[in-house]
């Protein structure tokens, strides 16, 4: 009677599999990257797949020659069908859990396009709201073809990953799904895409090397694109985030004696940020207190400290203010005031507040003082190395 039993056992078990519905690594395709536009009345989607094969537990390709990525394209009325129109091209199953970044066109954000998008995504299960989101006036498909200097692995881009290069640059903050819906969702309902563009700064003796940069924020709503801040004007968002680690600070010097302009460039880091609501009869004013930390590297001639903490409040002031007035031009509250106000006092907030925010003017900012906590040179002093 065992043996029986332990035959028809045998027996069965070589009729069963293990992993019904398992799929095989090779016969799939691997999306990195999205980028979307919208022209003609049509989404635009283009999808960057990346060959994992060729990058696993390296930093740079096994093969240099081998094709790190491709990039898809394919449109349709609306983005479900622009996608399954672009699944009509493909060879293998395409597989969602590697996504690392979105790239939205302006063009899609004004037409309102983007509030679509994101509620298709977050109904999908393979998707992750770490996924990194960006806004760009390039060509999509060319953004998603740029791969990292010297060769690197198409993963460790600055679109991939950009937590690494924002050790260096903190002015802009990354931002992913989470923080995009969130912002969006709560007073004053706007949120700052970091943009990118293409720059050509970079070459080899062959030929010059194309590189993403990222130099400001498109300014989004619910309702679409508010408008955009880059430059100089953008610097007054690092002073504004307590998250920022290190950002440039380029100050002009005057020598006493022969009346000379010198520059002096610095890395600030945001050691502590307050911002006060203050509730005056008709009127909301809010009391900015910024404190940093100064790190000083490279100077001409012997600086004083005193003269470092007073150029530093200046220029800080400057930026925080430049920003706040271009917020101002794209009807944006740019630093997000209106907020601090709604989690101060929320009768408060409901009565000034109109659509989620609170009207702003140039007088809005009664007061911005920044205290410089410490000065760091390098050295015990402020002098030169090698003196003239």
């Amino acid at each position: 009677m065992n043996k029986r039993i332990l035959i028809i056992l045998i027996i069965a078990t070589t009729l069963l599999s293990g992993c019904w519905d398992s799929r095989e690594p090779e016969r799939m395709l691997y999306l990195y990257g999205i980028g979307i536009d919208y022209k003609d009345g049509k989404y635009q989607i283009y999808t960057q797949i990346i060959n994992f094969a060729n990058i696993a537990k390296s930093e740079q390709p096994a093969d240099p020659q081998a094709i790190q990525a491709e990039v898809g394209h394919a449109s349709g009325k609306t983005d479900h069908e622009a996608f399954y129109n672009l699944y009509k091209t493909m060879d293998e199953e395409l597989y969602w859990g590697h996504l690392a970044y979105i790239v939205f066109s302006e063009e899609l954000i004004k037409s309102g396009g983007m509030n679509s998008l994101i509620n298709s995504f977050i109904r999908f299960h393979d998707a992750r709201y770490q996924t990194w989101v960006y806004s760009t006036k390039e060509p999509i498909k060319d953004v998603l073809l740029v791969t990292p200097i010297l060769n690197k692995a198409v993963s460790l881009s600055k679109l991939s990953d950009p937590l690494n290069s924002f050790k260096q640059d903190s002015t802009i903050q990354p931002l992913n799904v989470r923080e995009l819906i969130l912002k969006l969702a709560e007073p004053s309902y706007e949120a700052n895409i970091p943009s990118v563009s293409i720059s050509n700064n970079w070459e080899t003796k062959e030929e010059k090397d194309k590189i993403t940069n990222i130099n400001g924020v498109s300014v989004v709503s619910p309702k679409g694109l508010k408008g955009n801040i880059s430059g100089n004007k953008v610097k007054g968002l690092g002073w504004m985030d307590k998250k920022t680690k290190r950002a440039e600070l380029t100050m002009m010097l005057k020598d006493s004696e022969s009346g000379e302009k010198r520059f002096i460039t610095a890395n600030g880091k945001v050691a502590s940020l307050k911002v006060e609501p203050i509730v005056k009869g008709n009127s909301v004013y809010f009391d900015l207190k910024v404190k940093l930390d100064v790190e000083l590297r490279g100077f001409q001639e012997i600086v004083k400290e005193s003269e470092i903490r007073t150029k530093v409040k200046k220029e800080v002031e400057k930026n925080i203010k430049d920003t706040f007035i271009a917020g101002l031009s794209i009807d944006s509250d740019i630093f997000h005031l209106s907020e601090y106000l709604y989690r101060k006092d929320v009768k408060a907030w409901k009565k000034f507040q109109n659509k989620g925010k609170v009207e702003l003017n140039e007088n809005s900012i009664r007061t911005i003082n920044v205290d410089v906590v410490s000065v760091y040179s390098g050295r015990k002093n402020f002098s030169e190395t090698i003196r003239r």
